[in-house]
């Protein structure tokens, strides 16, 4: 559930960096006013340009990205103890990028799962049908897309100082974003120590996984495929393949999830997460159960390949593969707690 702004306090963010460019700040950037203490900016000019506070508890940065030319919003949920710098857990939305009013905060319970644990739980909000990678071309449609750099070079610095982190990073992502976490890990080795994917399909240059990408950035995104790794035949296809790539995974903390699209538990009308169009009718479900099963069919293909990839590589991982389930939010809400320990593992929490 979304946080109410209430007696909201937006500040211009005061900028704190040393002499080579890094950025420092205190233990908490909530003082004990309840007004923001500091944030910071980068080299590069990326800068953490406003901070709203809700509460204790909950913010909203904006992160002007160099890369993309613009403002990305950024809520945060801090951890429960602030007295020490913590670990950070990014949660990336699937293809809505969270601003088609599907996102972890508003469809599921896991910031309430996540609000006695010592993380500060990160959210960016933006990166629709992008891949969440970087495009060689602007689109027409989805504009200029440089989410790599942006979740690799431009957002943990800032993010690390702003909330005076630890330094240790997690991702966790669903559906598009299943797949991009595991390719923004091996674009910045060592960055993430664990990871989780939740229904992504992590091969994008074979026919079926090349497939996928081009309906969802095409068909459903309404943007040119080619603006992203060029032509069909282009190498960046391969380049930006988690197959093709996954030795690079090696000792990083992995857990993998997806169901069968057969419908299950979360498949009914009365299901709280049932949210497709925010109406709770019988097409809706039809929508999920139909469209949401073919879906979580293919990406459950795709993940027994990656599986069986990783066994050949003697790389481990923790595997959950359903009997029933969509591709849909009552099952990533589930995978989600399953998958907690692994990354909380990853954390050193």
């Amino acid at each position: 559930m979304r946080v109410a702004a209430l007696a909201v306090v937006t500040l211009t963010a005061a900028v704190v960096t040393t002499a080579t460019g890094s950025a420092t700040a205190p233990v908490d950037p909530i003082t004990s006013s309840g007004r923001p203490a500091a944030t910071a900016s980068a080299a590069d000019g990326s800068t953490v340009t406003k901070l709203t506070v809700h509460d204790a508890r909950h913010l909203t940065l904006r992160v002007y990205s160099t890369a993309m030319r613009r403002n990305i919003a950024v809520d945060v949920q801090r951890p429960a103890d602030t007295s020490a710098p913590r670990p950070v857990l990014y949660l990336l939305n699937g293809s809505g990028g969270g601003t088609d009013g599907d996102s972890w905060a508003t469809t599921t319970h896991v910031l309430q799962f996540l609000e006695d644990k010592n993380v500060n739980v990160v959210q960016p909000l933006g990166g629709a049908w992008s891949v969440y990678t970087d495009w060689i071309k602007d689109d027409p449609t989805l504009g200029r897309n440089k989410w790599t750099t942006f979740f690799t070079r431009e957002l943990p610095p800032l993010i690390d100082a702003a909330l005076a982190a630890d330094g240790r990073n997690a991702i966790a992502g669903l559906s598009m974003a299943g797949e991009s976490v595991f390719a923004l890990s091996i674009a910045k080795p060592g960055l993430y120590r664990s990871i989780a994917s939740y229904s992504g399909c992590a091969q994008t240059s074979d026919p079926l996984g090349q497939r996928e990408i081009k309906t969802m950035v095409e068909f459903w995104g309404h943007g040119n495929p080619a603006n992203m790794w060029g032509p069909d035949n282009s190498p960046l296809w391969a380049a930006n393949d988690p197959y093709v790539h996954a030795d690079q995974l090696r000792g990083v903390k992995l857990f993998i999830s997806a169901g069968s699209g057969l419908p299950g538990p979360h498949d009914t009308l009365d299901s709280p997460f049932l949210t497709y169009g925010f109406s709770r009718t019988p097409d809706t479900l039809a929508n999920q159960i139909l469209l949401g099963g073919l879906i979580e069919a293919g990406v459950n293909a795709c993940t027994h390949h990656l599986q069986e990839r990783l066994d050949q590589l003697g790389i481990p991982a923790t595997y959950d593969y359903t009997p029933t389930g969509t591709h849909s939010w009552g099952y990533w809400q589930d995978a989600f707690e399953k998958s907690w320990p692994v990354l909380a593992s990853g954390l050193g929490i």
